[in-house]
């Protein structure tokens, strides 16, 4: 299973969403380099307040590509950037990768996931009722987050739209997302 990014983004103000890059660079150990949310301990608003010396493991938030047409056919419009990720890809199911997953991306990059993004009410904020169409339950009732992943930088590079990604899955057996 191998993907492409269809898009890469960031932004240095705390803002819900990031503007398209050509271009951004990954920094070990702390995330997209000039974004708001990069460094080593957390630097989500809402992660910080409850402990600012937790580890950040929200260094590069991907968002697959799909999940906009899936919403499109609920009637939203959502680009790349506008639900705060950094990397969008397209032909990968990020949601089913098992945490450990190492996800080459371009020539250099490698970012590990980590887990799950647990989308928040700033998402019905940014178009109404966005939220319910990102989280749910499946059949069985159990909640689904669909509105990404989280990851850390392990090795650093410059990622652009257009750059392949191949996933390298961790050994057996898998541990499956949970939201960080």
């Amino acid at each position: 299973m191998n993907g492409t990014v269809t898009a890469v983004s960031s932004n240095g103000e705390h803002s819900f969403t990031k503007p398209n890059r050509e271009s951004i660079t990954l920094l070990a150990g702390l995330g997209v380099e000039g974004d708001v949310h990069a460094g080593v301990t957390v630097k989500h608003r809402s992660r910080v307040t409850k402990g600012p010396a937790q580890p950040n493991l929200r260094q590069v938030h991907l968002i697959h590509e799909e999940l906009f047409a899936e919403l499109g056919e609920a009637g939203y419009t959502v680009r790349p950037g506008e639900l705060g990720e950094n990397v969008t890809t397209s032909g990968i199911d990020l949601l089913g990768l098992p945490a450990g997953t190492l996800l080459h991306v371009g020539e250099q990059a490698v970012v590990e996931v980590t887990g799950l993004r647990n989308p928040c009410v700033q998402i019905d904020n940014f178009q109404g009722g966005l939220l319910k169409q990102v989280i749910g339950r499946d059949e069985a009732g159990t909640l689904v987050r669909k509105a990404g992943i989280m990851s850390i930088v392990r090795t650093g590079g410059v990622v652009r739209p257009g750059d392949p990604i191949k996933v390298e899955l961790p050994a057996e057996p898998h541990r499956p997302l949970d939201p960080v």
